[in-house]
């Protein structure tokens, strides 16, 4: 036990901030996204045998950790987000991530989300997210592609902009 215990100390210790970065990413919340980490984690230690063998254990720390997020945004979907929510800002910080991102990022449809974060923030290859994910290889890179054509869309004017004042 003592070993499975050192191990995913390690695992932990390793991966927290990457899986919370991802999941914060995809979620667009870093209060809801830390909550789900830490469910996943906590998943994680009771089935460590299983997991610790798991071809990319961090990537099964974000999928459940977004799986267990799924029934908190449908319940949450019918309700009317304030106007002037500055949750950007103070998520600038924590995440890591500027807020002009982080709001392109929450832009995208929720499968490009996914696969951005696991093609980019846990740097999967095509296969591995394309198994994470139960979907073809080639809808991972049209995902992708997709993506990275939308945030380059949106974020390239705010350069443009930022870079003339």
């Amino acid at each position: 036990m003592s070993r499975d215990k050192a191990g995913f100390a390690e695992f932990f210790a390793t991966s927290w901030e990457p899986c919370l970065r991802a999941v914060a990413a995809t979620t667009g919340d870093m209060t809801l996204a830390e909550d789900q980490v830490a469910e996943a984690f906590a998943r994680a230690w009771v089935s460590w045998h299983k997991v610790s063998g798991h071809p990319a254990p961090r990537a099964w720390i974000v999928r459940t950790a977004l799986n267990t997020g799924a029934s908190w945004w449908r319940r949450r979907r019918r309700e009317t987000p304030l106007l002037g929510d500055s949750r950007a800002a103070r998520e600038d910080d924590a995440t890591g991530l500027d807020g002009v991102v982080l709001t392109a990022l929450r832009r995208l449809p929720a499968r490009q989300r996914e696969v951005l974060v696991l093609r980019v923030f846990l740097d999967m290859d095509v296969d591995a997210t394309a198994k994470q994910l139960g979907i073809a290889p080639g809808t991972v890179r049209a995902h992708l592609s997709r993506a990275t054509s939308a945030l380059s869309a949106q974020l390239a004017p705010a350069a443009i902009t930022e870079a003339t004042r």
